[in-house]
């Protein structure tokens, strides 16, 4: 029979202890809405804050900030609310990341407004913040702003359907996302300048909220046409919402007779684009913003210099119905840069 040696008691004890130990780093590490990669000693940390954890253009954004971390020698941790305006959960994100210790946040506000004193505490202890896709209100809360220029974006389909609906009379719908987010207040301000009409244009017949969901925009698509069924152009805050509205389009015979215009330039809205189902989209890219933060974090760890101000970055007008005088990219360039 095989031989059983006796540990003396003092390494049982450090046996038992290291496991403890063990034990308790592994459930530090884990948790509901956030992961960390790239750990390792002297390693900048960088935190990053999204409003879902779901939606593809934040699924998109993390890879582009775990890559960039990657290719900068960075430690990334990861959070997200629990539902797009989690104001309370990215609060706590913020929280725990500076306890953890991290040089910067990234973060994309579900309230522009509530998160700011979460983010002035964090200012205050020394960690660089940076809003991605969405300002905070004021701008200024923030060190600097790596995002698209929505109200830009706007105006590019304003303008594509001002083109595209040459002489006819326009009565548009305008399928929002909810009242006084940044993001869909600037996106719906420059369709209106675009389309060089005001606010309270005769011309719009029907104004939804949507929150950026399918479902949802097919219903307020269904309320407009009951409201006005002669409806021939709609606006929408973003693709899902676009296909929410053809789809209640479709089920009435006028998904053909209808220019349905969207912003984001997801692969999924950028297929609809060339299938025909939305006429044109304004595409913009959450991995570039997400890469250039990490960067930016980086970079003030190592030298101390911070990022200020805004860096637009970029949009593309994408469609396959080009409009004379209105600079756009076909759907075989929206596809090759799309996300989701």
């Amino acid at each position: 029979m095989p031989r059983t040696t006796r540990l003396p008691s003092s390494l049982l004890r450090v046996a038992a202890l290291t496991g403890i130990a063990a034990l308790t780093l592994t459930a530090c590490g884990s948790g509901s809405g956030s992961s960390s990669t790239s750990a390792g000693s002297g390693k900048v940390k960088v935190g990053l804050i999204t409003k879902t954890d779901t939606n593809p253009f934040f699924v998109k954004m993390k890879e582009g900030a775990e890559k960039a971390a990657k290719e900068n020698g960075a430690q990334l941790s990861t959070a997200a609310g629990k539902f797009d305006g989690d104001n309370a959960g990215q609060v706590t994100a913020i929280e725990n990341m500076v306890a953890s210790g991290v040089k910067g946040i990234l973060i994309t506000p579900s309230d522009s407004k509530a998160i700011v004193p979460a983010i002035a505490k964090a200012r205050a202890k020394g960690v660089l913040v940076i809003a991605l896709d969405t300002p905070t209100e004021p701008q200024s809360a923030v060190d600097a702003l790596f995002a698209t220029d929505n109200l830009d974006a706007g105006k590019r389909i304003g303008q594509y359907s001002k083109a595209a609906m040459k002489g006819k009379t326009a009565k548009i719908a305008t399928l929002d996302l909810a009242p006084g987010v940044s993001v869909g207040v600037q996106r719906h301000k420059g369709f209106l300048q675009g389309f060089g009409i005001g606010a309270k244009d005769k011309s719009i017949v029907c104004s939804q909220d949507t929150g950026g969901d399918q479902a949802k925009g097919q219903t307020a698509m269904e309320n407009c046409l009951q409201k006005d069924p002669d409806i021939n152009l709609v606006y929408t805050i973003n693709e899902p919402a676009a296909l929410g509205a053809y789809t209640a389009l479709k089920a009435k015979g006028r998904e053909k007779d209808v220019l349905i215009v969207s912003v984001d330039g997801g692969c999924t809205g950028t297929r609809a684009v060339k299938d025909g189902k939305i006429a044109a989209t304004s595409q913009q890219y959450p991995l570039k913003m997400a890469s250039q933060g990490v960067e930016a974090v980086v970079t003030y760890a190592k030298n101390g210099k911070k990022a200020s101000g805004y860096t637009d970055t970029g949009i593309n007008l994408i469609t396959d119905k080009a409009q004379a005088k209105v600079t756009s990219k076909d759907t075989a360039f929206g596809l090759d840069g799309c996300w989701g």
